[in-house]
């Protein structure tokens, strides 16, 4: 069993409160990932998960049991760090054994775990060499193979793969995914990367300034954020937002075309992300404006359109080649099922 629930936490360094009353219910088996800008908590909230850091205020509970008060070694916790902490002397085997060894295990168990973790991270013709002989992922799987050979309640990833380049973050990132589907064990992952996050996760916790900004699948997050925050920080490139005015069943853009509206009269910004806005001829949507950029990316190409006035700038993803030139005058469609509007608070109405 691998059941987390975090009632009401918070963290206080001093009369600073960096965690401001979390309550989240972590159900046996699930992925979860922490996403959120710099500072706004999510590697606080996995250490005192972890035992790392203390509660301040309120319960942890896991299978059922409180564990506030009780030191990492007795939560049944693994955590895999952004670095490897690897014994430098000490060969592959040793190393995803040492925790083991330190326990008192016997020495025919030890090999039958290590064995078997090395067997499902790849890890069995590099056994006998020591982490310098290694590449960066390579690495990364012993150090999450140490995690597997105790067994573990559940895995805490503090962005495990941020000294990674880009090809091994790929690789690494089908891995721990291949991994949670075999071990079928409860993991809480923490990262800044949007991608994986929307890879890995089965829910998302985005975290903003030490609060829960909105809990859900990678989907309900990317279709129907619950306010700005979420909108913008959920996706890339993010969502245009634009001031709008409604009226009846209509809404309009100061300065430009509008439409038909069926939400609450009480939006004062829409919505709109770059993949659901199409190019045309000038005058023929919503918008009009001058391409200012054009980014070509092979699969996709990135369009800035200047607006001017109240609107500005606004990014348009295409598939595949720009159907627009440098410094044309376009029209921008936006399509009304994928429209979002928000209120003065910034939540979604």
């Amino acid at each position: 069993m691998g059941s987390i629930h975090l009632n009401a936490v918070e963290k206080w360094y001093g009369e600073a409160q960096v965690i401001k009353g979390i309550d989240l219910e972590i159900t046996d088996g699930e992925f979860v990932v922490f996403v959120g800008p710099s500072g706004c908590g999510k590697s606080t909230l996995l250490r005192m998960i972890g035992g790392l850091e203390d509660i301040s205020r309120g319960t942890l509970d896991i299978d059922g049991t409180d564990v506030t008060a009780d030191p990492p070694s007795k939560r049944g916790l693994a955590m895999v760090f952004q670095s490897y902490a690897l014994y430098p002397h000490m060969t592959v085997r040793d190393n995803m054994g040492f925790g083991l060894k330190t326990a008192g295990a016997p020495k025919a168990e030890i090999a039958e775990k290590v064995n078997a973790a090395a067997d499902v991270l790849k890890l069995d013709p590099y056994l006998d060499r020591r982490p310098k002989d290694l590449s960066g992922g390579q690495r990364q799987r012993v150090a999450i193979g140490r995690s597997i050979v105790r067994e573990p309640t559940a895995f805490l990833f503090d962005e495990p793969l941020s000294n990674l380049d880009a090809a091994l973050r790929v690789e690494m990132r089908y891995e721990i995914a291949k991994l949670h589907q075999r071990l079928a064990k409860t993991m809480i992952y923490v990262t800044h990367d949007q991608v994986e996050a929307m890879t890995l996760a089965d829910r998302i916790v985005v975290l903003e300034f030490g609060k829960i900004a909105q809990v859900g699948t990678p989907r309900e997050l990317y279709e129907r954020p619950q306010n700005l925050f979420v909108a913008q920080f959920i996706g890339s490139p993010k969502m245009n937002i634009l001031g709008v005015e409604t009226s009846g069943d209509s809404y309009a853009l100061p300065g430009h075309r509008g439409g038909p509206f069926s939400g609450d009269h009480a939006a004062t910004q829409l919505g709109i992300r770059p993949e659901h806005i199409e190019v045309g001829a000038e005058g023929s949507g919503q918008v009009d404006g001058e391409v200012d950029l054009v980014e070509y990316l092979g699969a996709d190409s990135y369009l800035v359109v200047e607006c001017g006035g109240d609107i500005g700038k606004l990014t348009v993803r295409c598939i595949g080649e720009s159907p627009a030139t440098l410094g044309q005058r376009v029209g921008l469609s936006f399509a009304p099922e994928h429209m979002h509007f928000f209120d003065t608070e910034g939540l979604r109405v």
